[in-house]
């Protein structure tokens, strides 16, 4: 006779990651980018802050290599993509649970006329990934004088 060892959590478990799985599918058509739900597995948390003299876009991305990461700008949109690889976990006395989301990511932001995207720098420190769009210099208007002929 074989015996299974129930464990009631797994249903909770999978309902949960169905649910999470949904909601970045939802939140990928609110935003109004039909690819971003069909490409990414999950979107990662950024914060857009506009500073005077640049853009700064951060993004929590822990576990994800740098050079997993590819940031991209075509037509005023920035897109910033890649991948959290799975870690390889043993199973210990027949209980594991994963909560952190892994697979594909897919953001995209339009970025305003102000921005100069030969400019656009990135770095990451900690699992946080800092993009950094500088402004273009604001053209002042000058007032032209009407000479009297």
């Amino acid at each position: 006779m074989n015996m299974t060892r129930f464990d009631p959590w797994s249903v909770l478990d999978l309902l949960q990651r169905d649910l999470n799985g949904r909601s970045a599918h939802r939140l990928a058509l609110a935003n109004g980018d039909a690819d971003t739900a069909t490409v990414a597995d999950w979107l990662p948390p950024v914060d857009v802050i506009e500073e005077q003299d640049r853009f700064v876009l951060r993004a929590d991305l822990p576990g994800v290599d740098p050079e997993a990461i590819a940031i991209s700008m075509d037509k005023g949109v920035l897109t910033v993509s890649g991948e959290r690889q799975r870690e390889a976990s043993a199973e210990v006395d027949g209980i594991r649970r994963y909560e952190r989301r892994s697979g594909k990511f897919l953001r995209r932001f339009t970025l305003p006329e102000s921005a100069d995207a030969d400019g656009i720098a990135a770095k990451s420190t900690n699992g946080i990934l800092e993009i950094s769009i500088p402004k273009q210099p604001q053209v002042q208007a000058r007032r032209i004088t009407v000479e009297a002929a």
